[in-house]
């Protein structure tokens, strides 16, 4: 037996409101239908039962012994129904699960998090990383940071920056040869690179040719902490992004010794599924960050795309 013959909820629905009222007519304004169909789905539910529910006088309708037994629990049903309802969309709203490139996540977003988190007490972050674009039909995430060259179909997508890199070194390293002058200079010292081209193009806007280079290399596979510590042991210089690495810029623990920078093909990118639009938690965490990077951007000079 199908489930809508089962448990005629529509027509259950209409019951609660016609008892409650005493009243088709005044079930019919709060559920927004004509008496007829209040009629309607009152006969619908009495052929289910196999009873009648109400006994129809002239301007007025009272209840059957069988719908008096039935009133209360069902009136209960429909607590426990609005109770879980109300219970999912607080759970919702409470939960934002937001998926991110590692290096994104580390070295801003979790940094930053709880500013988010103190303007919004009522939401909790679930911030996981991964460097797999999230498959939102299969992914319980709310919302992702992606880094490509997007848009995504299917997707809101929200620009966010694009970065700039340039060498970056321990003031020990760069001491060790009497200083940074000219970009020359950078030839003498062992390079940290994963080599996928960033020095090249950053010697070619320099006017030099990296392939000139013939110090050692350490490869630390692209990843920002290793290039990050292993450039703070001064084991050489790493083509790094500055937006990611101001709180060490700032201490001195490395330096940025050229303004000379490249900008990345790629951007990064807030992305959510289209109908997800107009959620509040999706709306409030979109205008946090980017009301948040703004001023960084503007600071460093980035672009949002």
């Amino acid at each position: 037996m199908k489930l809508s013959r089962q448990f005629p909820l529509n027509a259950l629905r209409v019951f609660e409101a016609a008892a409650r009222h005493m009243s088709f007519t005044k079930a019919a304004e709060e559920l927004g239908m004509t008496q007829t169909a209040v009629s309607y789905q009152v006969k619908l539910l009495e052929d289910n039962i196999g009873e009648p529910l109400f006994l129809r006088k002239p301007r007025q309708i009272a209840l059957t012994e069988t719908a008096e037994r039935m009133l209360p629990k069902v009136t209960d049903a429909f607590a426990v129904l609005r109770e879980a309802i109300a219970t999912a969309r607080q759970d919702a709203d409470e939960i934002l699960e937001i998926h991110s490139t590692p290096t994104f996540a580390s070295h801003w977003l979790a940094r930053h998090l709880g500013t988010f988190q103190l303007a919004h007490p009522n939401i909790a972050v679930r911030l996981l990383r991964g460097s797999v674009l999230t498959d939102f039909n299969r992914e319980s995430a709310d919302l992702a940071i992606r880094i490509g060259r997007g848009p995504w179909p299917g997707l809101a997508v929200h620009p966010l920056l694009r970065l700039s890199y340039s060498p970056i070194l321990s003031p020990r390293l760069a001491e060790s040869i009497g200083g940074m002058k000219e970009p020359a200079d950078l030839l003498k010292l062992p390079w940290i690179t994963d080599d996928d081209g960033r020095w090249t193009r950053w010697f070619t806007l320099a006017g030099l040719d990296a392939a000139e280079h013939t110090a050692r290399t350490f490869d630390a596979g692209g990843v920002l902490d290793l290039e990050t510590g292993a450039a703070m042991a001064s084991h050489g210089v790493a083509m790094l992004s500055p937006f990611f690495l101001q709180d060490e810029l700032a201490s001195g623990r490395l330096i940025q010794p050229f303004e000379l920078n490249w900008l990345d093909d790629n951007s990064y990118w807030l992305v959510y599924p289209e109908s997800r639009r107009n959620l509040p938690k999706i709306r409030k965490f979109r205008e946090w960050l980017e009301a948040t990077l703004a001023p960084e951007r503007a600071a460093m000079g980035l672009e949002a795309q």
